[in-house]
């Protein structure tokens, strides 16, 4: 760990900041998790013995006051995001907030502009992209090793249906498979493309037992020169967790996508089968070091709030073209 390590502080004590971003910091050599929030004093002291975490708070408020804590991670249900993401920025705390970054884009860009008027750092939560093997997949894809890009394919899906007090479960609070997890589709669709999409159109399964929220969403991405996205995502489904980028000339296909970049990638071609082995590394570790790197003045955020806004654009089409059950086409 370097000598200037990054202070965190994370407000409230969510499943995945217990088994992903605490550990992933800890594995990291730019930061350390000073303190954690929870609107119950009890739970927080709780979480902070389990996880050797030297300061508990019983609000939110009073962690965003606590002068040592340089950077926060809010890992709170969605419908809280933008709140907290502008309390954070107000107290001149650096903010990485967990995907989807808000509820709509208008929201996304007040968080934005928030941010920047208190000079802070906003960084959503995407870990996967900062696995090392997508930077070789892109290699692969500009140096025509598959050809043009014609495609992309990929899927996320769990089961969950059963937890249904979950916020994920509730309309009001963002729930619904396109927000947990259709967004990484979107994402990767994104940064492969390297541009915006144009139109999307999703059909989604949507039962009042579940509070009306997408529990499978299926749907397809224009993008320019007849290019696409055809995805699959959900809560009420076996797991699946891949991708595979189609051109004329061959196929990358990764398993574990967005999960695990252990498991590596493969690489299809007239040539044959190559398999490259994945990086051990923990990517939300790689993913607290860059965003250290950037708060530290070193390198700038390889994906920025900008990033964030406009892939929430895309999933606000995505939601109006499900309940609408139409063609959407993607604001500018």
């Amino acid at each position: 760990m370097h000598t200037e390590a990054l202070k965190w502080g994370i407000l409230g004590t969510a499943s995945i900041a217990k088994r992903a971003i605490i550990p992933g910091i800890a594995a990291s050599e730019s930061g350390e998790v000073v303190a954690i929030a929870s609107r119950s004093l009890g739970k927080a002291q709780a979480f902070a013995a389990e996880h050797d975490i030297k300061t508990a708070y019983g609000s939110y408020e009073e962690l965003l006051a606590d002068e040592e804590i340089e950077a926060v991670y809010i890992p709170l249900p969605n419908h809280l995001h933008k709140e907290w993401v502008i309390k954070a920025a107000e107290a001149g705390k650096h903010v990485l907030c967990e995907k989807p970054i808000a509820l709509h884009a208008e929201e996304a860009q007040e968080m934005k502009e928030a941010c920047e008027q208190h000079r802070v750092v906003l960084a959503e939560a995407f870990m996967y992209r900062y696995q090392t093997r997508y930077k070789d997949i892109l290699a692969h894809i500009d140096n025509g090793d598959i050809g043009e890009i014609r495609g992309i394919r990929a899927v996320f899906t769990f089961n969950n249906a059963s937890a249904f007090d979950n916020f994920r479960m509730k309309r009001a609070y963002g729930g619904g498979g396109l927000y947990d997890v259709g967004v990484y589709p979107l994402s990767l669709a994104r940064l492969v493309f390297g541009e915006e999409p144009e139109a999307v159109t999703v059909h989604s399964f949507m039962p009042d037992s579940h509070d009306q929220v997408d529990m499978v969403a299926a749907g397809l991405v224009e993008f320019s020169n007849g290019r696409y996205l055809t995805f699959d995502c959900g809560m009420w489904a076996a797991f699946r967790d891949e991708a595979e980028i189609i051109g004329t000339e061959g196929r990358i296909t990764i398993p574990t996508a967005f999960t695990n970049e252990a498991n590596g990638y493969d690489l299809y071609t007239n040539d044959g089968h190559t398999h490259f082995s994945g990086n051990p590394v923990d990517h939300y570790a790689l993913q607290a070091d860059a965003f250290a790197a950037t708060v530290r003045n070193e390198k700038p955020l390889p994906f920025s709030a900008e990033d964030a806004v406009l892939n929430m654009k895309v999933l606000d089409a995505c939601l109006k073209s499900q309940l609408e059950r139409k063609r959407i086409e993607v604001e500018r």
